[in-house]
């Protein structure tokens, strides 16, 4: 296949972001498939105040940041990159996020230097009441009936990371035939090392994420409270929530529940993820959660809320078990439920959740972009 000069553009590549994880994750499939590859982001550190540093790398891939302005939420912001992305003169442009002023950017960009671009939507579809005030949903219909419609089949190819998005796209007027699913991935790394013994002897439960009010961990602190369990908090924590979560500890008297730090290399995590008895995600949203996937490339029971992500990603009762959002008293049950499945019925899930976990494998993943990318 030709090489290519690829420029990958998202808010963040900085701090713990699952965009920022899926670029990274991308950009360095497409180097090691020998494409020169840079990223442009933002320069604020995601769930921080901190500010990352202008130029950046890891391994073949290069880092520019630039400067940027908040304009409200945690995310949407402007930077000024055009002219570096001009001088630049990618063969390609893999652009993240819909509905984000980069990306409208990007498309002035691509059509002057007569570049290629892709658009990775990462799933903005969330459902309505969420996350959102009235005001901003408002804000959002007036996006896609304008901006949205006008520019969304501009791009060479759409691709979405989640398959319920695309009733959403065709809504706004994408043409079908412009739209390819191309998912997270996990890196391989977890299917190929072996597995940890697990030492403790008690029930252990896992979240592993970005501790952020939207991962709704309050419906698992109830859950947990009073049942002969340990459960496990790991990664990088928003302040204001992370002081709400231990007031909730403290006032309840939850003796149960350990806040650890994040995890950034990538042998502890799998083996963090290896030393749980049950992966639990509670959240009120969620995508495409690469978390879930990367618990069942281990082989482990996962119990998740009903949301979109969760649902396209586990079958109830088959590979892993879902309960409807906010509801502590049903994640209580399903946590007994788990315990007292016998090695047999376990196993059987277990088996079911590695099965779904290897469409999701990078190397994969990589080969797909890398010949959508490639077309003429």
């Amino acid at each position: 296949m030709k090489k290519l000069k690829i420029l990958e553009m998202a808010p963040f590549s900085k701090g713990i972001c699952g965009v920022w994880q899926r670029v990274r994750q991308e950009a360095s499939g497409l180097a090691k498939k020998g494409h020169s590859v840079t990223v442009f982001s933002s320069n604020i550190t995601k769930g921080t105040n901190k500010i990352a540093s202008a130029n950046d790398k890891f391994g073949k891939v290069k880092i520019r940041r630039f400067p940027s302005r908040k304009l409200g939420g945690e995310s949407f912001m402007t930077w000024n990159f055009k002219e570096e992305a001009t001088k630049l003169n990618p063969d390609v442009i893999i652009v993240h996020n819909y509905r984000h002023i980069h990306t409208t950017k990007a498309l002035k960009v691509a059509k002057k230097i007569k570049s290629k671009i892709y658009l990775v939507t990462h799933a903005p579809f969330i459902e309505k009441g969420t996350t959102r005030t009235k005001i901003e949903e408002q804000i959002v219909n007036l996006y896609d009936k304008t901006i949205g419609r006008l520019t969304i089949n501009k791009f060479n190819k759409i691709l979405t990371i989640s398959n319920w998005e695309v009733p959403y796209l065709l809504k706004i007027g994408a043409k079908k035939n412009k739209i390819i699913h191309v998912s997270n991935s996990v890196p391989d790394e977890f299917f190929k090392l072996k597995k940890h013994t697990k030492k403790n002897k008690k029930f252990k439960i896992l979240f592993l994420g970005r501790i952020h009010p939207v991962k709704n961990l309050e419906t698992l602190f109830k859950a947990v409270k009073n049942l002969n369990v340990e459960l496990d908090i790991v990664g990088m924590a928003e302040k204001k929530y992370e002081k709400e979560l231990k007031n909730i500890i403290f006032k309840e008297d939850i003796t149960n529940i350990n806040l650890k730090g994040p995890i950034y290399d990538l042998k502890k995590k799998i083996k963090e993820y290896d030393s749980c008895d049950l992966f639990v995600l509670p959240s009120k949203r969620e995508a495409s959660p690469q978390v879930i996937i990367e618990a069942m490339a281990r082989g482990k029971i996962i119990i998740a809320s009903r949301t979109q992500g969760g649902k396209e990603a586990i079958k109830d009762k088959k590979n892993g078990y879902l309960f409807n959002i906010d509801d502590s008293k049903k994640l209580k049950e399903l946590i007994i439920k788990v315990k007292k499945l016998s090695k047999k019925e376990k196993a059987k899930i277990s088996k079911e959740a590695i099965k779904t976990s290897k469409r999701f494998k990078l190397s994969n993943i990589i080969n797909k972009l890398e010949g959508i990318i490639n077309e003429d």
